[in-house]
């Protein structure tokens, strides 16, 4: 038996990269997928076309993660075709690069924005469908930055160290009925990080004993073992992949 059979999941940002990876991934184990997004309707529309070929079923939803009205409006799709949500996937986010001392208002709101108060939008409209169907699961995709000072982004390590929070919060607050996890990617050859130079991803790849960066793919399989029952007594943590990065420091 497929590991989400009949489960319905929403997938924040999943019209590429890791969002992408795991709303097939979660398709090709039976799940039914909202693919979120909110700039590309063509890329959405690919997903959806890709997952319908792999013989489960997808909606497209574009909304801002970021505004009230635009989440319960997702979740309202969600609900309309598929009549239920079991799975959250928080994955929606930006990467906006500053150092520390080179504060800059307006990333820090886009960033704090995207990345944290979407997620604890989601999460609040999440839990009010999950308690009332007395189950459910949420992945939220943190970061290696918000579990250590790597250096850099002080805006991004925030935000992503703000969900580890939320993670936990809720965890202990809407257990047992409701199961809530993070995953703290390093870095993941995604759209995100192609502005990255040479020479720091040859350093970072260096510093990881993978040796080398990660796949979406393998972002997606650790958010699949959080969704399912293969870890029905896993909540409240954080699953860091790095490829052993953070071991350098």
């Amino acid at each position: 038996m497929k590991k989400l059979e009949g489960k319905v999941a929403i997938v924040t940002g999943s019209s590429r990269g890791i969002g992408k990876a795991i709303a097939l991934l979660f398709a090709k184990e039976g799940a039914k997928v909202v693919v979120n997004y909110i700039i590309s309707k063509e890329n959405a529309d690919v997903v959806v076309n890709e997952i319908k070929t792999i013989g489960s079923f997808a909606i497209a939803v574009k909304a801002d993660v970021s505004k009230q009205d635009s989440v319960k409006r997702l979740f309202e799709e969600a609900k309309k075709s598929f009549g239920r949500v079991d799975i959250l996937v928080n994955n929606a986010g930006v990467y906006l690069h500053n150092e520390a001392t080179e504060f800059d208002e307006k990333n820090w709101s886009a960033t704090i924005e995207n990345n944290l108060k979407s997620v604890m939008l989601c999460m609040k409209e999440a839990v009010h469908e999950m308690q009332t169907q007395k189950s459910g699961v949420i992945v939220n995709i943190s970061s290696t930055y918000g579990t250590a000072s790597f250096g850099g982004a002080p805006a991004y390590g925030a935000s992503k160290a703000g969900i580890v929070f939320l993670t936990k919060r809720f965890a202990k607050e809407f257990g047992p009925k409701i199961r809530v996890n993070a995953i703290a990617p390093g870095i993941i050859d995604t759209d995100m990080t192609a502005g990255d130079t040479k020479e720091h991803l040859q350093d970072y790849s260096k510093e990881t004993p993978m040796k080398r960066i990660g796949k979406p793919e393998e972002i997606a399989k650790a958010a699949l073992f959080l969704a399912s029952d293969d870890s029905s007594y896993i909540t409240g943590d954080v699953l860091v992949v790095d490829g052993g990065y953070h071991l350098h420091e």
